[in-house]
């Protein structure tokens, strides 16, 4: 309910894990091991927006689809304009450079459009409108040479395809007649000819079956191996076979492979996966491959010591065994020991390896069954990568997790991810602000941001359209702060000036009379502020002075006045007290720390939430309790800041205990209890806090390590816990985020809006967390709530 700074610039890490990546000429031995290639039809089963890219940036439209590789991926706009990023060392990323990653999205050379592409261990391939085939990056480009190329090249042999997977040194496709065509290493029979020998054009797959799509992996004996569904819906396999990734029911044969001395098991053509399944999506990965039958039922088969056949248990299998937990899936792809899939309703769901967070789910906990993929999303598709998983969300959004030691995340930092996080980069905040059901934030370059609920204009863009995803407030303004209310806004700008705007039945905006603005409304009286807090009805600011005024409802004295009556302009705070910062609170109450470090408040004291010791007086407001100036909070403490919330305040004080007092229902006070205190209480934990933010029926304070912890009502998982259950002492968020500063907010005079809470990353990275009904959270999506902190859109 409060604005607030986040201190240090973006050059740090906001994200725990993070060693920091060179984004230029990282050697190839700092690579991750080479996996596999994912192929994505662009329209096919995955989503896609309106509107046009431009080419020597980052997409404007959003994704049609997106492919994972080994430390890079690459998307293409739904005009079929490709980009990636990430890994660079051997011009994988197609811009005409070798050995440059990139953090975001660069463009593909060549001018040329892309109906489907896949991303490898260090090349990537794709597919023109004609069907002609393209590859770059190292080696394996099916053009007659071994000389690689930072830019597409055609694959020889003049063969149309409908479409092509680039694996670990080796590639297939199919073309338009069906006929499958394998390229590159051999070692395991994994071109599927019938030999060992390796091809540096196309060859025909053996066996003359028509395939509809094939899929390349990673072989664990060192090799690779292929998956292919034909036109009646079998699934084939050619290639290593050391784990039992064939599905055959054997990892003894049925052919050896690679040498007389060290035979292993493979196939050198096509062999059917037991079980008589019907398949309509086939994905091979490192060692194993699932596959989704006509039916909506993945399987899966192979190796499996990290859970990733999704069984619930880590037994590997030679035959396709069920994915746990009786979902229906739409697609289903295979990574570096995790799988991950899409439901029919469009539910990312992952399972195996996590300790690079490739299961988004906020932590780094493996899982034998699928696991949910966290912020509400719902996506059209997913590829898993090595230890990282991209998809592209319904609204044409892409979003990548896991690991990102090369940029491959491609949100613009380094780091790992455990959340989804949006790709080209996101914005970056200084401030950020939590109101009810709506949340603004100021980036670096004093650009204002709100998202979520717009009924009254709060997001200040000049219309009552509601954002899932970040805009700008509108005016070209540059501001310092911002803090989100109950359907109204206020920031202080560069210049001092406070503006505000969004509902303004009583006067809140300060602007002289009670005319609502979706845009930001000048505060009148000429002061030049420093800070500025809007709440349910009201809104408070200090002074460059020092001199606290506040404007908007006054029902219960909240403005501090000494008396009742409302003022729809500035008026000055009563007492001749010096503020450092003023705090107003959804139960017509204030509060404000002094330069001396002495907290007072003013306003309603039904709950005690003033802090003198007592609920009952020392004024009467309409029959309630009550004071229309400012009184000290008891406990004779020295505190750096406080904060309001929805009938109690809490508040850090110099040594850095975290204290809160008034209504503690939900034990949003943190003390253990549910009882309420007119005094302030210390906060369980013995945690030393730089911040603390009251909302309403929970609170989060950020501690002097950067650890976020949130107490109170968690029904709505403003905890951030990844659960919904409430707590009455403080809980650490997940994640491991270092966090700057926190907001925390919801429903201001009763339960209009559900909790949810902000945070700010060391590298000024915003997330949020909990009810996401309006789309508060910033994540592009509406709906359920997010029980982990997930990353704001850009």
């Amino acid at each position: 309910m409060h604005a607030f700074p986040a201190p240090t610039p973006r050059s740090s890490l906001e994200r725990r894990g993070s060693a920091g990546c060179a984004m230029q000429g990282r050697s190839p031995a700092a690579r991750r091991r080479a996996r596999w290639g994912v192929v994505v039809l662009i329209g096919w089963g995955l989503g896609a927006c309106n509107g046009g890219e431009t080419l020597g940036g980052p997409p404007l439209a959003g994704f049609a689809a997106v492919a994972a590789g080994a430390g890079f991926a690459c998307g293409a706009t739904p005009s079929g304009v490709a980009y990636c990023w990430g890994d660079g060392w051997y011009g994988q990323l197609g811009t005409g450079a070798t050995q440059t990653n990139s953090t975001t999205p660069v463009p593909v050379a060549g001018g040329l459009t892309f109906t489907a592409l896949t991303a490898g261990s260090n090349f990537a391939c794709a597919v023109t409108p004609s069907g002609t085939a393209y590859c770059w990056g190292g080696g394996q480009l099916g053009n007659g040479s071994t000389a690689g190329s930072a830019t597409p090249v055609a694959v020889a042999g003049g063969l149309a395809f409908t479409t092509v997977s680039a694996g670990p040194f080796f590639a297939c496709g199919v073309t338009t007649s069906g006929a499958a065509y394998c390229w590159g290493g051999n070692g395991a029979g994994q071109l599927g000819t019938g030999t060992q020998t390796g091809s540096l054009t196309p060859v025909p797959v053996a066996g003359g079956l028509a395939f509809t799509t094939v899929s390349v992996g990673g072989g664990l004996g060192g090799g690779g191996f292929a998956c292919g569904i034909t036109t009646v819906g079998a699934a084939y396999c050619w290639g290593d076979n050391i784990a039992g990734e064939l599905g055959i029911g054997t990892t003894t044969g049925p052919q050896n492979c690679f040498s007389v001395s060290h035979p292993q098991a493979c196939s050198t053509t096509p062999v059917a996966v037991a079980g008589g399944l019907t398949f309509r999506a086939i994905s091979a990965g490192s060692g194993f491959a699932c596959g989704v039958t006509t039916s909506g039922a993945a399987y899966c088969w192979g190796a499996n010591p990290y859970g990733q056949l999704g069984t619930g248990t880590t037994t590997g299998s030679a035959t396709p065994v069920t994915v746990a937990g009786g979902l229906s899936f739409r697609a289903v792809s295979a990574g570096a020991s995790a799988a991950c899939g899409v439901t029919t309703s469009g539910v990312a769901e992952c399972w195996g390896v996590n300790s690079d967070g490739q299961l988004g789910t906020g932590s780094t906990t493996a899982s034998t069954t699928p696991a949910a993929v966290v912020g509400g999303l719902t996506f059209s598709g997913v590829s898993a990568g090595d230890a990282f998983v991209c998809g592209v969300a319904t609204s044409g959004s892409a979003y990548c997790w896991g690991a990102n030691t090369a940029g491959q995340i491609g949100d613009g930092f380094a780091g790992f991810d455990a959340t989804p996080a949006p790709v080209t980069g996101g914005h970056t905040f200084t401030a950020l602000s939590v109101g009810g059901g709506a949340a603004c934030g100021v980036t670096p370059s004093s650009t204002a941001y709100c998202w979520g609920m717009n009924s009254d204009g709060q997001l200040g863009t000049g219309t009552t359209a509601g954002s899932a995803t970040p805009v700008a407030v509108a005016g070209g303004l540059a501001f310092t702060t911002v803090s989100a209310g109950h359907a109204f806004a206020c920031g202080v700008t560069t210049s001092g000036t406070a503006q505000c705007w969004g509902v303004n039945t009583f006067g809140q905006l300060g602007t002289g009379t009670t005319t609502g603005s979706a845009t930001p409304a000048t505060v009148a009286g000429g002061l030049t502020f420093t800070t500025v807090s809007a709440s349910d009805a009201s809104a408070c600011g200090v002074t460059t002075s020092g001199a606290a005024y506040c404007w908007g409802a006054n029902f219960r004295g909240e403005l501090g006045t000494g008396t009742t009556n409302g003022s729809a302009t500035p008026a000055a705070v009563v007492g001749g007290l010096s503020f450092k910062a003023v705090s107003v609170g959804g139960q017509e109450f204030a509060c404000g720390v002094t330069t001396s470090g002495a907290a007072y408040c003013w306003g309603d004291n039904l709950y005690g939430e003033l802090g003198t010791g007592t609920s009952i007086g020392p004024q009467s407001c309409g029959g309630a309790a009550c004071s229309m100036m400012p009184v000290a909070v008891g406990g004779g403490l020295s505190f750096g800041s406080a904060s309001t919330g929805n009938g109690f305040a809490c508040g850090v004080a110099t040594s850095g205990a975290a204290y809160c007092w008034g209504v503690n229902v939900n034990g949003n006070l943190g003390t253990g209890t549910s009882t309420g205190t007119a005094t302030p209480a210390a906060v369980a934990g013995g945690l030393s806090f730089s911040e603390v933010s009251a909302g309403d029926g929970s609170a989060c304070g950020v501690t002097t390590s950067g650890a976020a912890y949130c107490w109170g009502n968690g029904s709505s998982g403003q905890l951030g816990t990844g659960t919904r259950t409430s707590s009455s002492t403080p809980l650490g968020t997940l994640g491991g985020l270092g966090i700057t500063a926190v907001s925390a907010g919801g429903g201001f005079a009763g339960p209009g809006f559900a909790g949810f809470a902000c945070g700010v990353t060391t590298s000024g990275v915003a997330y949020c967390w909990g009810a996401n009904t309006d789309g508060q959270l910033g994540t592009g999506s509406i709906g359920g709530p997010a029980l982990v902190p997930t990353r704001v859109a850009q």
